[in-house]
């Protein structure tokens, strides 16, 4: 394999391991001539798997594209390449799973979607709006709401469980709210 820094094809293979979803290998390799090291990932090819797009175009699966569109939506995000790149996997492999020869469009952007929000909803937003295309500020709002309404939800459970732990624990100080919980009294003896 030709080094990507020297154009030079001498390498060595220095490390070698699958990747975590076991669908690929990862190769740390080092150039002889310039020293440089680089990655490259070996994959089983398949048949080729196609996306048709809204427009009934068909091209070629691509999870390069994905992993793109995941690095621009998480961009001065504190989300890592490596969970970028876990999550192109994860979507990957669903998507071979799910499909033999063609894929839609749609369900790969609801695939990405559904994914990113789990990693970082801010740049779930992000890629909602492109993705979606929204044209009004509305539109915005409207995929925003489900989130806040849902945090709120969880923020109301949370004071509600800390509400029955608090009463849980008034009740076990001999029925005196407040008062901090203290075996029988004894009486210190006098020196």
């Amino acid at each position: 394999m030709k080094c990507p820094f020297c154009k030079v094809d001498d390498d060595k293979v220095v490390d070698s391991r699958a990747s975590s979803d076991g669908f690929a290998i990862r190769r740390r390799r080092e150039c002889v001539a310039c020293g440089r090291r680089y990655t490259t990932y070996e994959r089983i090819e398949e048949s080729p798997l196609r996306v048709v797009k809204k427009d009934d175009r068909r091209e070629p699966f691509d999870r390069r594209k994905i992993l793109t569109g995941l690095i621009k939506a998480c961009e001065k995000r504190p989300v890592s390449l490596d969970v970028l790149e876990a999550v192109t996997e994860t979507i990957e492999g669903k998507v071979l799973e799910a499909f033999d020869r063609e894929v839609p469009s749609t369900y790969l952007g609801t695939l990405v979607m559904s994914e990113l929000k789990k990693v970082d909803q801010v740049a779930y937003v992000r890629f909602a709006s492109v993705y979606r295309d929204f044209k009004t500020v509305q539109e915005f709002l409207d995929e925003l709401r489900p989130m806040v309404e849902g945090r709120a939800a969880e923020g109301r459970a949370a004071e509600g469980r800390a509400a029955e732990g608090r009463a849980a624990e008034d009740k076990s100080h001999d029925g005196k709210p407040g008062e901090p919980e203290s075996g029988p009294r004894r009486e210190r003896p006098k020196a």
